[in-house]
């Protein structure tokens, strides 16, 4: 073991006043080319950009779906969605199901160690019977936000921007207005999009400043609905950036993120909180300049491709971490069990997919993860994983387009290119390739013969230790779910307003 890094760890677990602050920032569906600090030459925002300046920022970071849920589960619990049963898609309204109760979310593994824990955003995780999956019943004391997608509920006469500029295109229709909801209770219905952001800003402002006055510990998990569709802002950003609707939205994003940032200044909590950053699935590329930018990747989301699943992510500790790039492979699914080494806190006694970080954040060190599993986001045990890395070579056992990347020239991501299965595999060498567009050959280099072997070792040995969960999107949906703050009103659902 490193001793510096072991240092680190006993400096902040040997005093519980010293413990370690934690915030995880997850946008929604953001692309790898999206940030200016990952190449964009339009987009505005310093205040990411100032965490990716003084923090580490990944080259190589992966969520583990290419759709909500199932990525926002594998990061609250170290685990592939897979085994807790968040696929296939995604969950709704009236979703029966939710994250089971018996997963260990991040939040669940801190609260023994004394920490404050607090959510606010979108949540995506289910609500079910009587609000029975909400956060405040996975480890949160506090819960602000949307509890699923923002496009869930007819939109088409809300505000999206000032003074009264309408939500464009169509969300879902025939179920309730979207919540704003306050631990499990209902705020407003339908949201006020225009003060949104600022209501966020307002409650991580006041949940920072009480644990820090409090001296208590704490860790705030912020899952934004920026920049999904249909894109939003208030008075502030709208019409401030270059990029237009996308881009303002982006902007207000950006500008949480300073808030969160100015409130650990002047709390003083700055220099003991990690803060990491990332986003839970590629752009959506079926809403062209709407829909977010992959960069130089393929393809986007709702793909195993590069475009769909590999994210942005920065990892900002002020005296901690020592500023750079690392091209290390690293994935959201290894946050949980470095929150738990930095803190002392004990992992839950499952199978864990994620690795610890800590001496790749530290010290730029070696990662500890070789592989990494793409899943569909309809998978199955009969088709199983549909690409894995191993390090700098993906293999694609099996291909298919998406309706959330049509639209783009390149028909690979298109909904009209149907399940392709590849025997042998087709493999790419990421760190010539990262576009994916020029597949190894196994007639014309020999020596992949041997990466084949060990690739297709590693699927087997990972296939035999994945038990699939029980379905939990399966299970169905039941109108009468979903939140309604006037429960017992009609006709529904245009009755649930307040």
């Amino acid at each position: 073991m490193d001793w510096s890094v072991l240092s680190v760890v006993v400096l902040f677990t040997t005093c519980s006043a010293s413990l370690p602050n934690f915030i995880v920032i997850f946008a929604d569906d953001l692309g790898f080319g999206d940030l200016g600090c990952y190449g964009h030459p339009t987009s505005l925002t310093p205040h990411i950009d100032r965490l990716a300046a003084n923090g580490l920022r990944f080259t190589d970071f992966y969520c583990t779906s290419p759709v909500c849920s199932p990525s926002r589960a594998s990061l609250l619990t170290g685990r592939y969605q897979t085994r807790s049963g968040i696929y296939p898609g995604v969950l709704y309204p009236g979703s029966r199901g939710g994250l089971p109760l018996n997963e260990t979310t991040i939040a669940e593994l801190l609260k023994p160690l004394g920490y404050a824990t607090a959510a606010v955003g979108k949540w995506h995780l289910g609500v079910g019977p009587n609000g029975m999956y909400l956060p405040t019943h996975q480890g949160f004391d506090q819960y602000l936000g949307i509890p699923y997608s923002h496009d869930m509920g007819p939109c088409w006469n809300l505000t999206c921007f000032p003074p009264d500029v309408k939500c464009f295109g169509l969300c879902d229709i025939g179920t309730v207005a979207v919540p704003l909801m306050h631990q499990d209770v209902i705020k407003k219905q339908p949201v006020n999009f225009l003060d949104l952001e600022s209501s966020y800003s307002n409650f991580v402002t006041d949940f920072i400043s009480t644990s820090a006055f409090s001296n208590q510990p704490f860790f705030l998990y912020y899952p934004s609905h920026h920049t999904h569709y249909p894109q939003y802002a208030g008075p502030r950003a709208a019409g401030a950036s270059l990029r237009g609707p996308f881009g303002d939205a982006l902007l207000e994003f950006d500008n949480t993120v300073g808030h969160i940032l100015d409130t650990l200044e002047k709390t003083g909590t700055i220099n003991n909180t990690l803060i990491f950053f990332t986003a839970d699935n590629g752009p959506e590329l079926m809403r062209m300049s709407r829909g977010g930018n992959a960069g130089p990747l393929k393809c986007g989301k709702g793909t195993t491709y590069e475009g769909g699943m590999r994210e942005p992510a920065i990892a900002f500790w002020p005296g901690v971490i020592t500023p750079g790039v690392t091209h290390e492979l690293a994935s959201t699914l290894d946050i949980l069990p470095t929150i738990a080494r930095l803190s002392g806190a004990r992992l839950p006694k499952v199978q864990l997919d994620g690795v610890d970080m800590t001496e790749l954040m530290l010290r730029h060190g070696k990662s500890k993860r070789a592989t990494m599993m793409f899943y569909p986001t309809d998978p199955s045990e009969k088709y199983s994983m549909f690409a894995l890395r191993l390090d700098k070579y993906k293999a694609h056992f099996y291909t298919r387009g998406a309706t959330h990347s049509g639209t783009v020239p390149d028909q690979d991501c298109q909904v009209f290119s149907v399940l392709k299965a590849h025997d042998p595999p087709l493999i790419f060498d990421l760190e010539s390739d990262p576009t994916e567009n020029y597949p190894l050959s196994l007639d014309n280099e020999h020596n992949l013969h041997s990466l084949l072997e060990k690739i297709l070792e590693v699927k087997a040995r990972f296939e035999a230790s994945m038990v699939f969960g029980e379905s939990q999107i399966l299970k169905g949906s039941d109108p009468g779910l979903a939140p309604c703050c006037t429960p017992l009103c009609q006709p529904k659902p245009s009755c649930c307003q307040c």
